[in-house]
């Protein structure tokens, strides 16, 4: 399977780790977590990335991880492991990653680190020839690549595809044009059912949704308006819930990953808290987060 196979027009799965009481790796947890989104059929599983708190993971957790990822997925979409680190670390675990049994692998900027474009060229090129797996590089935070870097990546076949954590419009059509049909292009904006409209408009079509992780009916519903081009409830659901758990994700640092494990409990699954440095939210904003599950679930009329 590869990342082609993800196909257009894709909403894509980026499942939590679930941690135990002792803070250890609960890989039953994570089973279950899995087979629930698997019921709403994604169009990938992108394993042990941002919300699967890729950077609180051992080496032995990482594989561990993936492997079971890939076993419970048993290839009925792509699944997609998270990487990233300086150049020699990120190979390490691209390395256990196929080892795992995944499709492909996204690549996060080196963190803290700004090294130019002649730099960034340099790091990706050497993650990408130390294994055959197929990358898609993730460009957000302090990294955006630009043309002329994208120009000499093309050369290279193991890296497939782009996803964008940076929102600039122009830079991404550049990037697109310049790139044709030879990678794939995601959004991958916080909540990025928020700019969705904007990124099919250049023709990035496929998506990450955090908001899947937890409420798979709010997320797929919004993503049949998308494909209908129903605007009518597209923006109802953007109104109503979108926009209210974007304002909430940005009262706490780090809410992008521990409101969606907030969910997750607050729906009855056993998924454990967040690692540190990140932590938890407050009482407060964990009763308004269950006021707009409650709120989401009613205007898709799903039960709760």
């Amino acid at each position: 399977m590869s990342v082609a196979e993800i196909g257009e027009n894709a909403l894509l799965f980026f499942p939590v780790t679930p941690f135990d009481e002792h803070g250890a790796l609960d890989l039953p947890a994570f089973r279950a977590h899995l087979a629930a989104g698997l019921a709403h059929s994604p169009g990938g599983v992108f394993v042990g990335c941002g919300t699967g708190e890729f950077f609180a993971l051992g080496l032995d957790e990482y594989e561990r991880l993936v492997a079971t990822a890939t076993e419970v997925v048993g290839g009925a979409v792509p699944v997609v492991s998270g990487l990233g680190y300086g150049a020699a670390l990120a190979a390490e675990f691209l390395a256990r990653a196929q080892r795992a049994g995944a499709d492909a692998a996204l690549l996060f900027p080196p963190p803290g680190v700004v090294g130019g474009q002649v730099g960034l060229l340099a790091h990706y090129s050497q993650v990408a020839v130390s294994s055959p797996l197929p990358l898609i590089i993730y460009h957000r935070d302090q990294v955006e690549l630009a043309t002329e870097t994208v120009a000499e990546l093309l050369k290279l076949d193991t890296i497939v595809g782009l996803k964008d954590g940076r929102g600039n419009l122009e830079r991404i059509q550049r990037i697109r044009l310049s790139g044709g049909d030879r990678w794939a292009y995601f959004n991958g904006m916080p909540t990025a059912e928020l700019s969705q409209a904007a990124f099919a408009g250049l023709g990035v079509s496929s998506y990450s949704s955090a908001v899947f992780a937890f409420l798979p009916e709010v997320a797929v519903a919004f993503h049949r308006s998308v494909q209908a081009n129903d605007r009518e409830r597209r923006d109802l659901l953007l109104r109503e819930f979108y926009l209210p758990f974007a304002d909430l994700r940005d009262q706490g640092s780090g809410y992008a990953v521990s409101l969606i494990k907030a969910g997750l409990r607050i729906r009855g699954r056993q998924v454990g808290s967040v690692r540190p440095p990140l932590t938890e939210p407050s009482a407060g904003h964990t009763q308004r987060l269950a006021e707009l599950i409650s709120h989401g679930l009613d205007l898709v009329g799903a039960p709760r």
